[in-house]
C-alpha cells in the first residue's frame, strides 16, 4: 500500500486503497507523505553518513492534507503515529491539527463580553462560565476549546470565540497574542495538515465562493473515506433552522430578559425591528409547518419552490442595514465590528432562507424536518443538498488537486472487491485501485452465524421482531454478555430493550442502550470496564468503534442495514438512478448496505488476539438473490447455520 501511495503522489494520480483493520493504513500513507514533503526526489534517506532502508522518495510536495472522519483517528495520527515515524525517519517535517476558527478564544472579544456581561447574559450560570473562561485564558497554551476543562454553553462561547466576521486583524490590540492567528501561522508553515472531513468540505464550499480555511495544498489523503459522500452532501447544501434565526435575534435583543447587544448600546429603533423580525420568523416557520401538515407524504420533501411567502428575509435585510448604518456612527473600532458582524450574519441568514424557498441550487433536493422543542412551537429545520455530489467533487477536488488518496477498510463490494459503487458516488472516474486483505485470521478468530427459519422482516415485521428478542437472549447468554447488538432503527431498539430488561435483570447483565440518550463515549467506557454487559447501538455504533480484547466477543446484527428509502435525499438519489434507466436497489441500496454490513462485522475483530461470533438474524441474506453479494463482501470465515 505504501508503494501504491508513493507512486500516486509521485505521478500525480488518484488512488483508492482498501485495507482491512490491522494492516497499518496510517503508516502506509504517512511514510510516503513524509517522504513527499520532506525528502528530495530520487534521493534515499541518509542518517549519520549511512544509507537507511532504501525507499525511493516521491516527488517533493510542499503541503499535504490528511483528512479523517473521527477525532479518535486524528488523535492517533498526531500523538502516536507521526511522532513515532518522525523518530525513525531521518527527515525533518512538521504536522499540525487544523481546527475551525470558532474553536479558538478571542482575547479581545472575551474582554468585551466581560465588560458588558450584565447586558448580555440573563443567568448566573452564564456569568460564572464567562469568569471561568477568563481565568482559563491566563494559563491556556493554545486557547482552543479542547484545552478547556468544561464545555461552556453556546451563548457564552459565541461571545468569546474567534469570529471571522468580528475580527480586527492586525488592528486588534491583542493580535500578537491571538490564539487563532498563532495557530494559523503554524498551519501555513506546516507541511502536513491533519483535518476532519467536515472542515475539509467546509473549506471546499468556501473555495467555490472565493474564500478558504486551508492554505493551498498539493495532495489530500482521505482516511475513513467511506463517509465522503455523506459529509460532502452536508456541506455543499443549505441548513437553516427556526432556532438558529431566533438565537441570532436574541443575541441582538432579548425583550424578556432585556439583554443583548442593542440593549448595551441603547438602540431603541433597532430593538423594535428585531422584535418585528422575531414575529415574522414565527409566522414564516409556522407557515412552513402548516404546509407540511397539509401534505399527504410525511417525509417533509419539498418538490416545488415558493411553498410559502417570505416577509422574513426582507425584514432581516432591513435590520441588517440599520445595524450597518449604526456602525458608521460608532468611533470605537472594536464595538463597531460587533455591528458589522451582526450585519453579515443577518444578510447570510436572509439569503439562505430565500435560496431554500426559491430552490436556487440546481440539481438539489429540498426538505423540511421538524422536532419537538421546549417552546409550544416545534423546531423547524430547512435543508437542501445536492442529489449527486460527484460533479462538484470531480471539478473542485479531483481535477484541481495533484493527487487524492482515498482509503478505508470498507470501500469495495462483492467477492471481487469492486470499487465501482464508491467511485461513482463521489465522481471519481479515473483512479488506481488496490485492495489489501487483513493480517487477521478470520477463519480461526471469527464465526458467522446465520439463522434458519426467521420470519421475513418486510412481510411479517411483528413476528420477526418477536423472534429477534428471543434470539438476542439466546446469543447474549452464549457469551455471558460481552455483546454489541446493532439495530437499524431506534423504535426496534426501544422495544427490544423493554422486552429483554426482565431477563437481563435475572441474569445480572448490564444494558447500555443508545436509545436512553447516554453519550456514546460514556456507553463505550462503561461497556469496556464491565465485562458482563450488553450494548444496544444504532447508526454511529456500526462504524468507528474500537473495543479490542475480551470485552467484546459477540456482535448481533438484527437487520440488514438498508437505508430508509423515504428519506428525502436518498429518495431523490434513487429517483435519479431510475430516471437514467438504472436499477436503484441493485445499483445503490445493495452496495451501500454491503459496505455498512462490513462495517458492522468489523466491530468484532480488532486485533490478532480477538475471538468471537457475528450473528446475523435477518433471513434475507439467504432467501434473496442479493444476499450473496452481501455475504461475499464480508471477510471469509467459518459460516454456521443454526435453527431459529
Amino acid at each position: 500500500m505504501a508503494d501504491a501511495v508513493a507512486a500516486a503522489l509521485r505521478d500525480g494520480k488518484h488512488l483508492v486503497a482498501e485495507a482491512g483493520t490491522g494492516v497499518g493504513k496510517s503508516f502506509a500513507y504517512l511514510v510516503p507523505v513524509i517522504l513527499a514533503v520532506a525528502g528530495e526526489h530520487g534521493e534515499d534517506c541518509k542518517e549519520n553518513g549511512r544509507d537507511s532502508k532504501e525507499v525511493q522518495g516521491p516527488k517533493r510536495l510542499k503541503k499535504i492534507v490528511v483528512s479523517t472522519h473521527t477525532i479518535s483517528l486524528q488523535e492517533q495520527l498526531l500523538h502516536k503515529d507521526l511522532p513515532l515515524l518522525n523518530a525513525v525517519i531521518p527527515l525533518e517535517c512538521t504536522a499540525v491539527l487544523v481546527k475551525g476558527r470558532h474553536n479558538y478564544l478571542s482575547l479581545r472579544r472575551l474582554d468585551a463580553a466581560l465588560s458588558r456581561a450584565g447586558s448580555l447574559f440573563g443567568s448566573e450560570e452564564e456569568l460564572e462560565q464567562l469568569r471561568a473562561v477568563r481565568d482559563w485564558s491566563k494559563s491556556t497554551k493554545d486557547g482552543s476549546l479542547s484545552d478547556l476543562s468544561f464545555r461552556p454553553t453556546g451563548s457564552v462561547w459565541d461571545e468569546a470565540a474567534s469570529d471571522s466576521g468580528n475580527c480586527l486583524g492586525k488592528k486588534c490590540p491583542t493580535y500578537k497574542e491571538c490564539f487563532y492567528y498563532q495557530a494559523r501561522r503554524r498551519v501555513f508553515n506546516a507541511q502536513i495538515l491533519v483535518v476532519n472531513h467536515a472542515l475539509f468540505f467546509s473549506d471546499l464550499a468556501l473555495r467555490r465562493a472565493g474564500a478558504s480555511i486551508l492554505p493551498k495544498y498539493d495532495a489530500v489523503i482521505f482516511d475513513e473515506a467511506h463517509t465522503l459522500e455523506a459529509v460532502a452532501g452536508d456541506h455543499l447544501g443549505i441548513r437553516v433552522s427556526s432556532g438558529q434565526v431566533q438565537y441570532i435575534l436574541n443575541k441582538l435583543y432579548n425583550d424578556r430578559a432585556n439583554k443583548g447587544l442593542l440593549v448595551h448600546h441603547r438602540c431603541g429603533e433597532e430593538q423594535r425591528q428585531t422584535l418585528r423580525c422575531s414575529q415574522l420568523a414565527d409566522d414564516f416557520f409556522r407557515d412552513v409547518h402548516n404546509w407540511m401538515g397539509a401534505q399527504q407524504q410525511t417525509n417533509g420533501r419539498v418538490h416545488m419552490p415558493e411553498i410559502v411567502g417570505n416577509s422574513l428575509s426582507p425584514a432581516l435585510e432591513e435590520l441588517a442595514a440599520m445595524l450597518r448604518h449604526r456602525s458608521s456612527n460608532i468611533k470605537d473600532e472594536a464595538q463597531r465590528q460587533d455591528f458589522v458582524s451582526a450585519y453579515e450574519r443577518l444578510m447570510t441568514l436572509a439569503g439562505e432562507i430565500e435560496v431554500w424557498r426559491t430552490h436556487e441550487i440546481p440539481e438539489a433536493v429540498y426538505w423540511v424536518e421538524t422536532s419537538p422543542s421546549r417552546r409550544s412551537r416545534p423546531h423547524i429545520k430547512l435543508e437542501a443538498a445536492p442529489i449527486d455530489v460527484g460533479p462538484t467533487l470531480r471539478k473542485e477536488l479531483f481535477e484541481a488537486t495533484h493527487s487524492v488518496i482515498l482509503t478505508s477498510a470498507t470501500l469495495s463490494v462483492g467477492r471481487q472487491g469492486s470499487f465501482e459503487f464508491f467511485k461513482s458516488r463521489i465522481g471519481l472516474t479515473q483512479a488506481g485501485g488496490i485492495r489489501l486483505g487483513s493480517p487477521f485470521d478470520f477463519h480461526r478468530q471469527a464465526k458467522l452465524i446465520l439463522v434458519d427459519g426467521m420470519p421475513d422482516p418486510t412481510a411479517d415485521r411483528e413476528q420477526f421482531d418477536a423472534r429477534c428478542v428471543a434470539l438476542i437472549r439466546r446469543y447474549v447468554a452464549r457469551t455471558d454478555g460481552r455483546a454489541f447488538v446493532l439495530f437499524t432503527s431506534y423504535e426496534m431498539m426501544r422495544r427490544a430493550a423493554g422486552d429483554l430488561t426482565p431477563w437481563l435483570v435475572q441474569q445480572d447483565l448490564a444494558l447500555y442502550s443508545q436509545a436512553d440518550g447516554m453519550p456514546r463515549h460514556e456507553m463505550l467506557q462503561r461497556f469496556k470496564t464491565n465485562p458482563r454487559s450488553v450494548l444496544f447501538g444504532a447508526d454511529s455504533f456500526w462504524q468507528g468503534v474500537d473495543v479490542p480484547g475480551e470485552a467484546l466477543q459477540n456482535v448481533i446484527i438484527t437487520k440488514l442495514p438498508f437505508s430508509v428509502p423515504d428519506q428525502p435525499l436518498l429518495q431523490a438519489r434513487l429517483e435519479a438512478i431510475r430516471k437514467r434507466g438504472g436499477n436503484p436497489f441493485m445499483e445503490y441500496q445493495v452496495p451501500e448496505a454491503a459496505i455498512r454490513l462490513k462495517q458492522g462485522f468489523g466491530r468484532l475483530i480488532r486485533s490478532q488476539l480477538d475471538r468471537g461470533i457475528v450473528v446475523l438474524l435477518d433471513p434475507r441474506v439467504r432467501t434473496k438473490r442479493y444476499g450473496q453479494i452481501l455475504l461475499d463482501s464480508l471477510p471469509q470465515c467459518e459460516v454456521v447455520i443454526e435453527p431459529a
